[in-house]
């Protein structure tokens, strides 16, 4: 989903959109490069943005900058060149764009924003748990800069939010590729994966069915005691889930689960280490 653009984008940068320029018309010739004032430059650009031709609005805006490097235009110029990049979808070129703009800009009052579109560039380009996560893991730690920066920022709560969806989808793949190695019967490579779960992202909704699986693999290895201890974190801090009556259905009479009111002092909540 694309962000709208005068909702999005900086206030500084947004004002400028309102701004009424004074525009010159010329009679260049197709490929002919001729210096242009500042203002018909960035017009154009932002007529081209406004009218969705982003990928017109790109070279326009560097073009800004580049012919008038030291004008009042050429800072936003470069901010609105990475944000039309970044809504033509030309990600790798709107986070290098991002990163160019920090490094001549470190103190400008919207590096928040750029932060936070340099988190979308690699948040919208998140794929499925099968593939590599790295540009999941780039998310993330965008996301994380921008909150520990920017903790009461107009950018940090979407940030937060995504940040958690990071968080999941990371701790989706450890599941997926435990139970592939689980169906193959590899169930210590299997337990790896669980286990990092549980330590790594226990905050999020895979933890419950992480902790069954662990069950399943000890179980599996003959490794009954384990799996009683998971079973029994498993019930004290979710209680009520499938995958603890699940993990309590996988276990004899004579290895018992331990119930939650036993296993307290060991197991109590938010405590994974077992």
């Amino acid at each position: 989903m694309r962000h709208n653009l005068c909702r999005h984008l900086p206030a500084l940068v947004a004002g400028c959109l309102a701004i009424s320029l004074a525009a010159c018309s010329t009679s260049d010739q197709e490929g002919e490069y001729v210096e242009r004032p500042v203002e018909e430059l960035y017009n154009t650009a932002v007529d081209a943005a406004l009218g969705g031709n982003f990928r017109t609005a790109a070279p326009l805006f560097d073009e800004v900058e580049r012919q008038h490097p030291y004008s009042v235009w050429a800072t936003q110029a470069q901010l609105m060149a990475a944000y039309s990049l970044y809504q033509s979808n030309q990600y790798d070129e709107a986070i290098n764009a991002l990163d160019r703009f920090t490094q001549l800009n470190p103190g400008h009052a919207s590096v928040d924003y750029v932060y936070y579109l340099k988190g979308l560039c690699y948040y919208e380009q998140i794929v499925d748990v099968g593939r590599d996560q790295k540009l999941t893991r780039n998310a993330l730690e965008t996301f994380q800069e921008l909150v520990k920066r920017f903790p009461g920022g107009a950018y940090a709560r979407d940030a937060r939010l995504k940040i958690d969806l990071t968080l999941n989808h990371l701790a989706g793949k450890e599941m997926a590729i435990g139970r592939y190695y689980q169906s193959r019967n590899r169930h210590l490579a299997a337990i790896n994966r669980f286990r990092t779960v549980v330590q790594q992202y226990d905050t999020t909704e895979q933890v419950p069915e992480a902790l069954h699986r662990l069950a399943e693999s000890y179980l599996a290895l003959g490794l009954d005691k384990e799996a009683s201890k998971v079973a029994a974190v498993l019930g004290h801090n979710y209680p009520g889930s499938e995958w603890y009556r699940d993990s309590y259905g996988l276990l004899t009479s004579e290895h018992p689960v331990s119930g939650p009111e036993e296993d307290k002092g060991l197991f109590g909540l938010g405590l994974w280490v077992f």
